[in-house]
């Protein structure tokens, strides 16, 4: 039995049907589900290296550091705000979706479906294994593989802004959720690693095509009680990729950590 979706062809950019095993469009492209349930619509001409997006290495490290809990209060307060603003059995689309922490989650709250792409195949992988419920691709967030209009609310969590996808893929007024790290965002790690750290820069929240709503801010205090914590929250970080031998030694000797988390949760609405 076929079922219809919003993932489009990546060849023709026509919609594509689910079967059993694959989905595939009316001019008979087929795209294989892989074992976990991802489907993979990111052609070769769109890559940028042979394995794109986050390595294993740092989706493990997220996803180890996530499952503690720590972001817990992030992920509730991302829920709540997309339960006030997601219509009924609306259609959600978490583009940058990472393993899927944020979306599992989120899916478990609303009474709609989920889409999930990310870039990394590996991430894809990963969301597809813990959650059975949401839909996931890999794929670009500046190609996105989605139908134009087809969503009710996107959700772009750490992730790329793309203005042109973003509109395209979101129905008439539809709403826009985007989560960034606030200025001080993880202070007392940066500031145990450099020697001269500095603030986390956040841009004005106008944006192009969409009308700013609201900012929700998340913040709270947590205690990394063990060095491998430590670890997987800086690997997880944009500070993993240029970090020198002197600093990762003074990160390799810390043993526990408070630091502070804060967050903001930005909202819009689509113009027209």
């Amino acid at each position: 039995m076929a079922n219809a979706s919003i993932w489009t062809c990546p060849v023709c950019g026509n919609l594509l049907t689910e079967t059993q095993k694959s989905f595939i469009c009316e001019k008979r492209h087929c795209f294989d589900k892989a074992k976990s349930g991802y489907v993979n619509l990111l052609p070769v001409s769109r890559k940028h290296a042979k394995l794109p997006g986050d390595n294993a290495e740092m989706i493990r490290a997220r996803r180890d550091f996530l499952h503690q809990n720590y972001y817990q209060h992030l992920q509730t307060a991302i829920c709540k705000a997309i339960k006030t603003y997601m219509p009924e059995n609306g259609i959600l689309l978490d583009a940058g979706c990472g393993e899927g922490y944020y979306t599992k989650q989120i899916c478990e709250t609303i009474s709609g479906e989920c889409y999930g792409v990310d870039i990394s195949k590996t991430a894809a992988d990963f969301a597809a294994r813990t959650d059975k419920i949401s839909h996931y691709a890999v794929g670009s967030i500046f190609h996105l593989p989605v139908s134009d209009q087809s969503c009710d609310l996107l959700i772009n969590i750490f992730a790329p802004y793309c203005e042109t996808e973003f509109i395209r893929v979101l129905k008439s007024h539809a709403y826009f959720i985007m989560v960034i790290p606030s200025t001080r965002h993880l202070w007392e790690l940066k500031a145990a690693v450099y020697d001269h750290p500095y603030e986390n820069q956040v841009k004005d929240y106008p944006l192009e095509g969409f009308i700013f709503q609201e900012k929700i801010s998340c913040e709270k205090r947590i205690l990394l009680s063990h060095s491998q914590d430590i670890q997987n929250l800086f690997q997880m970080t944009p500070y993993a990729y240029r970090t020198g031998t002197k600093e990762r030694e003074r990160l390799q000797s810390l043993q526990n950590l408070e630091v502070q988390t804060s967050f903001e949760i930005l909202i819009y609405q689509k113009e027209r």
